[in-house]
């Protein structure tokens, strides 16, 4: 049965769509297509769910859908009772790093830290509640004190890297909790959350003599996906997009230390060292299968990122790490803007289907197979088309179509990423220069 279309949902939608970006609310009105991969991401969300781990690197060009499918697939895990951490990669943000970027990606994580009553964000502290509700309700049942209940669900916590900091600070959590400081509590969520700068500031908070930082992200993640397991939910699902920034870093040591991070991860997964952890990692082709900038120039991934030797274009394999997004069809893109078509006019009044296929004929006359494959600026021309024609009613849809200017979605193409002199780079060139190469947006 389909769900009603709520006023807040559609608002989202038409405000998103029109801008070219991902609405967070109201996928599921407007989803179309990519149904094997859709059912390989929510087998991953079952085994997560079960105690076991998963990683999936979802590749595809610049306006294919990668943000979409990463955002059903948050809201799939949602759904099925998990907390998702979600960030874009940036010139600020990195996986590693040493001037505090990777503890600023952490940070955006943290800060957009979902759950299913929470989907837009903002969910430690009530992560955090719902652990010590959890021990409150069994100190009852046990007729002991809520602070012995925690301190013995937390003491398996001491055997993991950063365990014991992690624990203390959930503990001042419940003391300032019981005590009514809520500066306390405050602060323990500042440093759940990665927003101490400093070591002394959290010791002068908490008494804790370590922060998360630039080396501990990933140890901090472990620690919070047996936290949020302990709190009652179904694990963690980790996932960061716009990988291409590290493709983007004009010094090899940079880009190989973050790809380092990468592998480590991976082989945690592969290995079965994580328990209730998840990762979705979203990038274009050329961040996976450049072989001197991309992940393929580390040879360790490339071994274990490669495509299965017996799959091809229709027999495609998605039991590996890597799932390359299927292009849409024509067919898929017609349902698409049926879809958007539903979401901004209803039933009533709408655009026959006769405009539809006079839009996407337009499209392909000037753009050619681009429309469909790579759809995003298709998909803002037609908002653009039916807003206008809400407008002005008095407006005829066929002569609209014939001025609309629609453009290839080339997004960041990466040709203009320069060495450190301002010169394109070559095969062979590179620099040590821990930055990021210029770019458009």
């Amino acid at each position: 049965m389909e769900q009603p279309l709520k006023r807040r949902e559609r608002d989202t939608i038409i405000q998103a769509l029109r801008s070219g970006v991902v609405p967070r609310l109201g996928l599921q009105h407007i989803q179309v297509g990519r149904t094997r991969e859709l059912s390989e991401l929510v087998r991953d969300i079952e085994r997560i769910d079960e105690g076991g781990s998963g990683i999936r690197f979802i590749i595809g060009d610049y306006g294919s859908g990668k943000t979409f499918f990463l955002n059903i697939v948050r809201l799939v895990a949602l759904e099925k009772g998990l907390v998702t951490f979600s960030a874009d990669l940036a010139p600020d943000r990195r996986i590693y790093a040493t001037s505090g970027q990777a503890r600023s990606l952490y940070a955006e994580m943290a800060k957009n830290a979902s759950t299913r009553t929470k989907p837009n964000g903002g969910a430690m502290s009530s992560i955090v509640e719902r652990f010590v509700s959890k021990a409150q309700s069994e100190a009852e049942q046990k007729n002991v004190l809520t602070g012995e209940i925690i301190a013995e669900r937390l003491a398996h916590f001491e055997e993991m890297t950063g365990g014991f900091e992690f624990a203390t600070v959930v503990r001042r959590y419940w003391e300032g909790f019981d005590t009514g400081n809520d500066e306390l509590r405050s602060a323990a969520l500042r440093w759940l959350r990665g927003e101490f700068a400093t070591k002394t500031d959290a010791r002068k908070a908490l008494g804790v003599r370590t922060i998360v930082d630039d080396s501990s992200v990933y140890d901090h993640l472990k620690l919070m996906s047996a936290f949020v397991t302990a709190a009652g939910y179904g694990g963690l699902v980790v996932i960061w997009d716009e990988l291409v920034n590290l493709y983007k870093l004009k010094s090899r040591q940079a880009r190989d230390s973050n790809y380092e991070q990468i592998l480590r991860i991976l082989n945690d997964v592969l290995q079965g060292s994580a328990s209730h952890l998840g990762f979705l990692f979203g990038g274009t082709p050329e961040f996976l299968m450049d072989t001197r900038r991309g992940l393929y120039s580390y040879e360790a991934l490339r071994s274990r990122l490669s495509e299965n030797s017996f799959s091809d274009e229709e027999r495609i394999d998605m039991t590996g790490p890597v799932i390359k997004l299927a292009t849409l069809s024509p067919e898929d893109m017609f349902v698409l803007l049926a879809n958007v078509r539903r979401v901004m006019q209803g039933d009533e009044n709408a655009l026959p289907d006769e405009a539809l296929h006079a839009f996407m004929a337009h499209c392909s006359n000037r753009i050619g197979e681009a429309y469909f494959r790579t759809p995003r600026n298709t998909v803002v021309s037609f908002v653009q088309l039916i807003s206008q024609l809400q407008q002005y009613p008095e407006s005829k849809w066929h002569d609209l179509i014939t001025g609309i200017e629609v453009e290839p979605d080339t997004g960041d193409d990466l040709s203009d990423i320069e060495d450190i002199e301002g010169k394109p780079v070559s095969p062979d060139s590179g620099s040590e220069d821990d930055e990021l190469a210029s770019f458009k947006v």
